[in-house]
C-alpha cells in the first residue's frame, strides 16, 4: 500500500483551531474570492470506528461515486476498507494507491465490454450482474470472473430508489437467472442489493437479507456453495444522524438468516463515510434587492437576491439530482441582533434553474461575505461541473493532531 496522504498537504489543528476557525482564517485571507472546502480527515476516522464497533461482522467497500477525491481514497485505503467501484476509471484509481483487486468490487450490473476487459486484464474478478445479457457478456470476455446476482428489495422510504434501474426480482427473475448461469458455467459466489441511497426506514434491510437467503438456498439446489453477502449502501451520514437503527436491524437479521460466520457480508457505505467530513464555503459576489407588494394587503417588502459563487451545476448538483435535498446555510460573520429578511441564494450561473435555497431568513449581509454549507461530502465535488468554466471549489485538508 502506498503511503497516505503527506503531512505537507495537511493542515494539522491543534487545541486552538478546528474547522470553522481553518475556514474562517481562508476566507479572510488576502484576495479570497473562490469557494472553497475544508475536508476533516478525523470525521472520515471516527466513521470508520463507529462502522466497525456497530457492525462488526460487515466489510466496508466504499463507494468511490459518492466522493472520488484521493484524500479520501488514500484514508480510507490506510484504514483497510475495500472499495466498490462502477468504472474502469474507479478500479484505475483505488488500483493506483496498490490496493490489492480483491479488495475491490465491480459492483455495476451493467457494463460496456470494455469495462469488463479491462477488469479482467487487472484481475478485478468480483462483479455484479442483473439480467442475461451480462452473463452472456461475461461468458465470452471474462468466464472466470467471480459474480455476484443483485437482487431488488427497495426501501419504503429512501432519497433515491435504485431497483427503478438495478435489481432483478428475487422470486421470479433471480431463479431463472442463475440457471442460465450454470448452464454457462458461470461461476457465482452471492448475493448484493440495494435498499435505496438515504434509507430511512431500517427495516428494509430485514426484508432483503431474506430475500437473500432465499436465493442463497436456492443456489444450493443447483450446485452453487454462496458465499459473499452484499448489503448494499442507504446509510446516512449527516450531523446528527445515527446508524444505530439500521445496524440493529441488520445485525439480528444476520444472526437469523445467516449465522454461519463463514459468510463474508460486506457492504457499500459512501454517504456514511464522507458526507459530514466536508464543510463547503462560498463567497457572496451579488446581492439584489427585489419589492414585493403583497396583493391583500397592499403592503411592501423587501426580498433579497444573494448570488454565490458555487451552484447547482457545481457543488449542489444534489438539489438537482434530488427533490427533496436541503442545504441549510449558515453565515460565517456573526450577525446576532440583526434583522433578518426573506431570502434567496442563487449560483454564478447564466441558468435561471441555478437557485442553491429558494426561500430563507437571513441577515442583510454584504458583498464579500461568506455563507458556509455543512454536510457537502457526498454526491457534490464526484459530480460537479465546471459551466460557465466556473472552477470547481479546491480541497483544503484539517486533521487532528491525535488522529493524524
Amino acid at each position: 500500500m502506498k503511503t497516505a496522504i503527506s503531512e505537507e498537504r495537511v493542515h494539522i489543528l491543534d487545541s486552538q483551531s478546528n474547522v470553522w476557525s481553518v475556514i474562517s482564517e481562508i476566507a479572510l485571507s488576502d484576495n479570497q474570492e473562490d469557494a472553497f472546502y475544508v475536508c476533516d480527515v478525523g470525521d472520515i476516522v471516527r466513521k470508520h470506528k463507529t462502522w466497525k464497533a456497530k457492525l462488526p461482522r460487515v466489510e466496508p467497500y466504499y463507494a468511490v461515486k459518492c466522493n472520488h477525491s484521493l484524500a479520501v481514497l488514500e484514508v480510507l485505503s490506510t484504514l483497510g476498507t475495500g472499495f466498490d467501484c462502477a468504472s474502469k476509471g474507479e478500479i484505475e484509481k483505488v488500483l493506483s494507491l496498490d490496493v490489492r483487486p480483491d479488495r475491490i468490487i465491480f459492483a455495476l450490473p451493467t457494463k460496456p465490454a470494455s469495462h469488463i476487459r479491462h477488469a479482467a486484464s487487472v484481475g478485478v474478478s468480483r462483479m455484479t450482474f442483473d439480467n442475461e445479457t451480462e452473463l452472456h457478456k461475461l461468458k465470452k470476455l471474462y468466464p472466470n470472473a467471480e459474480m455476484v446476482i443483485r437482487i431488488r428489495s427497495d426501501a419504503t422510504d429512501a432519497q433515491f430508489i435504485l431497483g427503478r434501474k438495478f435489481g432483478c426480482d428475487p422470486e421470479t427473475e433471480a431463479p431463472e437467472l442463475l440457471r442460465l448461469a450454470k448452464s454457462l458455467g458461470i461461476n457465482v459466489i452471492g448475493v448484493s442489493f440495494h435498499v435505496g441511497s438515504g434509507c430511512r426506514e431500517p427495516e428494509a434491510f430485514q426484508r432483503a437479507i431474506s430475500s437473500s437467503r432465499y436465493i442463497f438456498d436456492y443456489a444450493t439446489s443447483l450446485g452453487y456453495n454462496f458465499h459473499v453477502l452484499d448489503i448494499g449502501g442507504g446509510y446516512p451520514g449527516e450531523h446528527g444522524t445515527s446508524i444505530d437503527k439500521i445496524a440493529d436491524v441488520i445485525n439480528s437479521s444476520l444472526d437469523k438468516y445467516f449465522p454461519d460466520p463463514s459468510v463474508e457480508i460486506i457492504a457499500e457505505p459512501g454517504t456514511f463515510y464522507v458526507c459530514s467530513a466536508y464543510t463547503l464555503a462560498c463567497n457572496i459576489h451579488s446581492i439584489r434587492n427585489v419589492t414585493e407588494t403583497d396583493a391583500e394587503t397592499g403592503n411592501t417588502k423587501t426580498r433579497k437576491m444573494y448570488y454565490i459563487n458555487d451552484g447547482v451545476f457545481g457543488s449542489f448538483n444534489c438539489i438537482i439530482s434530488c427533490d427533496n435535498h436541503v442545504v441549510v446555510p449558515i453565515p460565517l460573520k456573526d450577525y446576532t441582533g440583526s434583522k433578518y429578511h426573506p431570502s434567496s441564494i442563487w449560483g454564478p450561473t447564466c441558468d435561471c434553474v441555478d437557485q442553491v435555497v429558494e426561500n430563507i431568513l437571513l441577515p442583510e449581509m454584504m458583498v464579500g461575505d461568506w455563507l458556509v454549507f455543512k454536510d457537502m461530502g457526498a454526491y457534490t465535488l464526484s459530480i460537479a461541473s465546471s459551466f460557465n468554466s466556473f472552477p470547481i471549489p479546491k480541497v483544503h485538508i484539517v486533521a487532528d493532531k491525535n488522529v493524524w
